[in-house]
């Protein structure tokens, strides 16, 4: 798993369910929480590159067709999870799509499309796991995925920007609304990440030196670097942390440092 250290009993016992965790940062987490003792159900629309992972996971993940711009869909990937192994500890929300135009070309449906996928499937995927903490009787951890982009506005990512911004905004009421059962809920908000969805970045050697010049530790990021901080925010060791959202970006300045 990179150059992180793994415990591989932090999550042991564990039930722990990501949603498009078939490839890229989602991979990455569903791979990070098996390491580290965790039986995962991953969600994805892709069959073919779940059933990949499932397949080489020696048995730790499984997976489940899982589309969370449906809500029936959502509920039942809980559902499912809790049939297979009899309960759910922590949820690692990961669905969302990028892409847009200079806001005066964007059109309804491309704006929906983001905000379908990026921001209500996160809500979706927060109100059924949350179901779930609570029909337990509290208790769990939530950790979803944002973006330095809710922060720092990009050109022509409209959708996304607001989108992301909208999961950490979410992410803080969900926070209030669960503490007094327990339930923590947090975000981890990526900077440029290597994955298959980034490749019309990363391999523009124009776009990733501006993105190096511009960033403290001089790279972009590994799924593995994602992973390790979701990791962190979901298990025990960040039992007194809710309603944040950790930006794990290389450093790379914020509006109100670049001066």
């Amino acid at each position: 798993m990179s150059n992180y250290p793994v415990n591989p009993t932090r999550f042991a016992g564990k039930v722990t369910l990501v949603t498009a965790g078939a490839s890229g940062i989602g991979r990455g987490i569903a791979c990070r929480l098996a390491a580290e003792g965790a039986r995962v159900v991953v969600g994805d629309i892709d069959d073919a590159l779940l059933s990949k992972l499932v397949a080489g996971s020696d048995g730790t993940i499984s997976g489940v067709h899982c589309d969370v711009r449906e809500e029936s869909e959502v509920e039942s990937l809980v559902n499912v999870t809790v049939e297979r192994h009899g309960r759910l500890d922590c949820a690692v929300n990961v669905a969302g799509v990028g892409g847009g135009a200079l806001l005066v070309d964007t059109t309804a449906e491309a704006w929906d499309a983001v905000q379908s996928l990026s921001l209500r499937g996160c809500f979706f995927s927060i109100k059924h796991e949350a179901r779930q903490f609570l029909v337990q009787g509290g208790g769990g951890s939530i950790v979803n995925i944002a973006s330095i982009n809710a922060l720092t506005a990009a050109e022509s990512v409209g959708p996304y920007n607001a989108a992301k911004a909208g999961v950490v905004n979410l992410t803080m009421t969900a926070a209030i609304e669960l503490g007094e059962h327990g339930v923590r809920v947090n975000a981890v908000g990526p900077g440029l990440v290597d994955t298959p969805m980034t490749k019309v970045m990363t391999e523009v050697p124009a776009l990733v030196e501006a993105f190096r010049e511009a960033t403290p530790l001089e790279r972009y990021g590994q799924p593995e670097d994602i992973a390790a901080a979701v990791a962190f925010l979901a298990s025990d060791d960040a039992q007194w942390i809710t309603g944040q959202t950790l930006y794990v970006d290389g450093g790379q300045p914020s509006p109100d440092t670049r001066g």
